[in-house]
Formats: C-alpha cells, structure tokens, sequence
C-alpha cells in the first residue's frame, strides 16, 4: 500500500510540478492549498492544476492562524529593533505547523511542499541536507523539528528550476509559465513600513541618528524604516557613506557607522531549534548563513541547551542583522536554526 501524501499548493510552478511528481511515483496524493490572506485567487488556481493532474484538492482557511503566529510576530520584531524573516516562520508555524497537523488528522503519512532541500532518514534519525539544485532552500527550512522533517518530502530536491519549468510545461500544467514571486506574500507592494503602520495603527516617531559615540547626527523618520547594513534611503546626506550598525527602539535611535563599522565577528541566538542532536551542549566548527542570501561563513558554534546559541566567525561577516534567522551547516547538513539575537565586533 502506498504512502498518503498531502502536497501543499500554492498554483505556482513548484507546488504543481512536486504534485505532478509524486502523482507519477505511485504516491496517493491530494493537493491543498492554505487560505492566508483575503484573496482566492491561489486556491482557485492550484485547484485547477490538482484537476489536471486528477487529484483531490482541500482548502484550508488557517488566515486568523496566519495573522496570530506570522503577521503580528513580523510586526512586533520590527517595533523592537529586529528585522524577521517571515517565511521561515510560516514554514515551522504554519506549512510543517498547521498544515501537518490537517493532514495527520486525515490520515495521510506525510506532507510535501515545493521546496527546494533533501531529507534523509538513517539509523540516527532524520537530517535536513542542502540541496545540490541552485535553488537550494535549507535555510528556510532550518527551524523545521526533527518531528515535522520525519513527516515532509520535497519530491523537487535536486532539480534545477528550468527542470522544474520544464516537467510542468511538457504535463500541460496551467502553471507552468507562473513567475516566481520575489515578495513577502502579506506586503506584496514591498512597502514594509506602510503595512507596519497600517497593521498596527500606530505611527513610527522620528528620532535621532547617533554615532558610536552618542553624538546626535540627524533626524530618523521611525526606527521601522531601516535594518542594519542599510546606506541607501537614509534621508540624510553625510558626505561619505554610513552605515545603519546599531537600532535602539528603547532610546528610539539609529546608530550609523563609517565603512567597516557593519562587520560583526560574533553573536548570540536565542530561540534555536537543533536538529542533529550530536552537537547539543557541544563547540564545534561550521558553516553559518545569517540571512537568506549570504554566503555560509566559517565559524564556531556552541550550542546551549537552553535554545540558544554562540557563534563566532574566522572572519568578521558583514551586516549581521537582530531578528534574522541564522543556520547552522555541518557537512551540508542542517544542524540547528535560531534567531540572531546580539551580535559584536
């Protein structure tokens, strides 16, 4: 008897060709798509490419679910000084959350998503690796437990997304061409600060830049429209590039700093989901992304028992960000996840 597969759709390219993968395999497979924002049109569209593949389709409405555990946490995170990465709380929250919960209830084995990453399961237990694809996605998926990996398939995995394009286009799905969205789904115009305030009702105050030494250098327009690294969109001219390295929603001041100045060689996690439980209460040497597009960086990790976590780079890596999430590498493999919560030079 094959294993029940629930594969979540989006009525993007990636979502459809995994379904249509897992269809071919022998899998018995139904597709649903998550309702988490007022707008049908997703659900509308991934129902039409489950008919073309000849599966079931669910819609589950999870949008109060997704303003309680994603959208007020994004805006809480930038009130404070941090800047979240929201789709890695979806994933864990929401997708490997919520949804797998769904489909545990329904009787299914496990759920698949689109994602780009390789689970493998061996005698030790289960491990998240990067993927060899380009598009490789692990480090969206490095708060995931080692639970909810015991219960997800990516059927994608290796796949290049010109493969991926091609599979769809070759079975006729209505998807096939879709672009990729560049875009955190709930701010779709990219306006963070307008749907912060929005939101949240309230105004962001003006207040003061800082250097390192306190000196007042100028006036900020609220703390929420900047993140560390920042340069461009300052609204102040200093006649030599500066550089957000510091945010004080206490003091409600931004700290600017000369070239140089936005290089950390350390910070500390809190919040860390380990993965391989080897390396608990354990110091050892690594590769750490702290964002989604840098380069995994070579350092030392200790990671507490107490979910949090101490890294320390070779080399100092630049913009290390409050309220990012940092991912831990070991021979490719995922070993734990967490939310930068400090950082030093």
């Amino acid at each position: 008897m094959s294993e029940k597969i629930l594969i979540g759709m989006s009525g993007g390219v990636d979502s459809s060709a995994a379904a249509l993968l897992l269809k071919r395999q022998g899998y018995e497979v139904a597709g649903i798509t998550l309702n988490l924002l007022d707008n049908g049109t997703a659900s509308e569209e991934a129902a039409r490419v489950a008919h073309q593949i000849g599966i079931e389709h669910y819609v589950l409405d999870l949008k109060d679910l997704f303003k309680e555990k994603v959208i007020k946490p994004f805006t809480d995170e930038y009130f404070s000084g941090r800047t979240p990465n929201p789709c890695v709380l979806c994933n864990c929250e929401i997708k490997f959350g919520a949804m797998l919960n769904f489909a545990l209830e329904k009787g299914f084995d496990k759920i698949a998503t689109g994602h780009y990453g390789e689970i493998i399961t061996d005698e030790k237990g289960v491990h998240l690796k990067k993927s060899s694809s380009p598009k490789d996605q692990s480090y969206f998926l490095s708060m995931l437990t080692p639970f909810q990996l015991s219960h997800a398939m990516f059927p994608l995995n290796s796949m290049t997304k010109e493969e991926t394009r091609s599979l769809a286009k070759e079975a006729g799905l209505s998807s096939a061409e879709k672009k990729d969205s560049q875009e955190i789904c709930f701010i779709p115009d990219n306006d963070y600060a307008s749907f912060l305030t929005q939101f949240t009702g309230q105004s962001p105050e003006e207040g003061n830049f800082i250097d390192e030494s306190g000196n007042i250098l100028g006036r900020h327009k609220g703390i929420i429209h900047y993140t560390i690294g920042q340069r461009k969109g300052l609204g102040v001219t200093f006649g030599k590039p500066m550089f957000v390295i510091g945010i004080n929603p206490r003091e409600n001041t931004v700290t600017l700093g000369e070239n140089g100045a936005q290089y950390s060689s350390k910070f500390t996690a809190d919040k860390v989901n380990i993965i391989e439980k080897e390396y608990s209460g354990k110091t050892f040497e690594a590769f750490v992304k702290i964002r989604c597009q840098a380069k995994p960086a070579k350092a030392f990790v200790t990671l507490g028992e107490n979910e949090n976590m101490e890294v320390k780079f070779t080399e100092p890596q630049r913009s290390v960000t409050l309220g990012q999430i940092a991912a831990v590498y070991v021979n490719d493999f995922v070993v734990a996840g967490g939310r930068i919560i400090s950082c030093e030079k």
